[in-house]
């Protein structure tokens, strides 16, 4: 599977019948949340070939976590009087089923391929979509958008964009009122300091005043005692 896995990634497996009779097929895999398998049965015509869609749902690719996913193709000859075929596969005895393992190897894609494959995958996705859209699961399904669902998204953004301007404007607002603040803070303070050095000069001025009258009066008692 090539990167990157943002969106549904699909592989495409081809499995051939080289025998004279038709054949069974079943695929498996250990991680049964992470991929959609169409067709992940069937039977394969003597001679013919089918073609497997393998899709790797989106998930959070990280180059150093080692892919333990593992696929395996079951088969057997199909019984020419096949009716169920659950049944065929319930009562199959282990010597007459094969199997093919396979390992998934996850690959992100060089700078100048990248844009090419996102196209390609895009395209593959929105096709298989369209043809088997009522068995794939929510998810992958999620990253298709009708019009009514585009216009909601543009209709909040819109508000979102609004309702950030208001909070630009209040909190410009609320700047120029705690600077107001501050001013008539700073005036207030200032006025009741000159207000408190003119007490204090008018109290030096009368302690003053009142230290030259005793001088005075002591001068003139002490010439009538003399």
């Amino acid at each position: 599977f090539t990167g990157p896995f943002s969106d549904v990634v699909t592989t495409n497996l081809k499995l051939s019948n080289p025998t004279d009779r038709n054949v069974c097929f079943k695929v498996k895999t250990t991680a049964p949340r992470r991929y959609c398998v169409r067709p992940n049965s069937g039977i394969i015509d003597a001679g013919t070939s089918i073609n497997v869609s393998v899709m790797l749902q989106p998930f959070d690719y990280d180059p150093n976590e080692k892919s333990k996913h593992k696929f395996m193709v079951q088969s057997m000859l199909a019984p020419p009087d096949m009716t169920d075929m659950e049944g065929v596969w319930k009562e199959a005895k282990p010597e007459e089923l094969m199997d093919s393992k396979l390992r998934c190897v996850f690959e992100m894609p060089v700078e100048n391929e990248k844009t090419h494959d996102m196209e390609s995958n895009k395209m593959m996705s929105s096709s298989l979509l369209k043809s088997d859209s009522s068995s794939l699961p929510p998810k992958s399904m999620s990253s298709t958008l009708d019009d009514g669902e585009v216009k909601k998204i543009m209709e909040e953004c819109k508000r979102l964009q609004m309702e950030a301007q208001r909070l630009r404007e209040e909190n410009k607002q609320i700047r120029e009122d705690d600077g107001l603040r501050m001013r008539k803070s700073n005036m207030m303070s200032s006025q009741h300091t000159s207000v408190g050095m003119k007490k204090e000069e008018g109290l030096s001025a009368r302690t003053v005043a009142l230290i030259v009258l005793f001088f005075v009066v002591g001068v003139i008692v002490g010439k009538l005692v003399l």
